[in-house]
């Protein structure tokens, strides 16, 4: 039973990171272009996200580069124009996401475990128990819920 939990778990916690990873778009460099810490002149051209600062290509992380820029960086990577806050909100809520899945399951397993006990009185402690962690799990992620939604609504009105 322990180790079908832990390999639900496992799943839920691996599956969303590998389909992230596998999604990430890969930079392909032009023809001739130049990689990072490579020296670069006016006329040679860095890699895509990349700038020749100093006669170096490094990572234009500000936009200071010609041709480049913090556009191009967000454009390739995927990422987005949006809130710091709103990203941070968004994490938690899918983290007590899938505590609150992983919660629900216990208390179904120990729901099982309860039926198929066949009056076995240590089948049926065993089951209880895993099944009152779950109720109180469940509590503690929704109290959790709760307070970081009060929290991040407090920070965005409090900084408008």
């Amino acid at each position: 039973m322990k180790k079908s939990i832990f390999f639900i778990i496992a799943t839920l916690v691996v599956t969303p990171l590998v389909s992230l990873a596998l999604a990430m778009p890969v930079p392909v460099l032009a023809a001739g272009a130049v990689k990072v810490g490579d020296t670069c002149s006016d006329t040679s051209v860095c890699a895509a996200g990349l700038a020749c600062i100093n006669a170096k290509c490094v990572a234009d992380v500000w936009g200071e580069g010609s041709g480049a820029g913090a556009e191009n960086i967000r454009t390739a990577t995927g990422l987005g124009n949006q809130d710091p806050r709103t990203i941070a909100a968004s994490v938690i809520n899918i983290i007590l996401g899938f505590l609150g899945i992983i919660a629900v399951v216990l208390i179904i397993a120990g729901g099982f475990m309860w039926m198929t006990a066949a009056g076995n009185d240590e089948k049926i402690g065993t089951a209880r128990k895993i099944m009152t962690a779950g109720v109180i799990g469940l509590v503690i992620v929704l109290a959790a819920f709760g307070i970081a939604r009060f929290v991040v609504d407090a920070l965005v009105n409090a900084t408008k």
